[in-house]
């Protein structure tokens, strides 16, 4: 085996490892199964790619794991027509996104991607983030 195919598959198996470490540390985050913490996840990094700045949404894709940055960009319109930015309509969307259930606090667990992501992504991307939304999105996120 060439030197190069193996640093190929060395680098995949890590961005496995990377991605499933984020998404079981949401499902215990959330006492959530791990299939269930993915696709809040995916709802609300994608919810957070259409509300962002092309700018915004290219700088904090840059600190995503590569293949959390693989979902994160699943889907993406460029095109598509900017939602409103409103609290409310960001949970409406990630809900929508996630598939409705009425057991799910959405705040609750849209404040845990927040934090998640305040946990792995440097504090000053973060900071420019979080400032570019509504302050009452705003208030989901962690207080440092």
């Amino acid at each position: 085996m060439s030197q190069m195919s193996h640093t190929s598959f060395a680098g995949f198996t890590h961005a496995a490892q990377q991605a499933q470490h984020w998404v079981k540390e949401l499902a215990k985050d959330v006492g959530w199964s791990e299939p269930s913490a993915c696709r809040l996840l995916r709802s609300v990094l994608q919810t957070m790619r259409d509300w962002l700045s092309p700018a915004e949404m290219a700088d904090l894709s840059a600190q995503l794991p590569v293949l959390v940055r693989g979902i994160y960009f699943e889907g993406w319109n460029p095109s598509a027509p900017a939602p409103e930015r409103t609290k409310r309509d960001f949970i409406v969307s990630v809900r929508n996104s996630f598939g409705y259930d009425e057991e799910i606090d959405f705040d609750v667990a849209i404040s845990a991607v927040f934090k998640l992501l305040d946990r792995h992504i440097s504090h000053g991307e973060i900071a420019q983030v979080r400032n570019s939304m509504k302050k009452s999105l705003r208030n989901l996120w962690p207080v440092d």
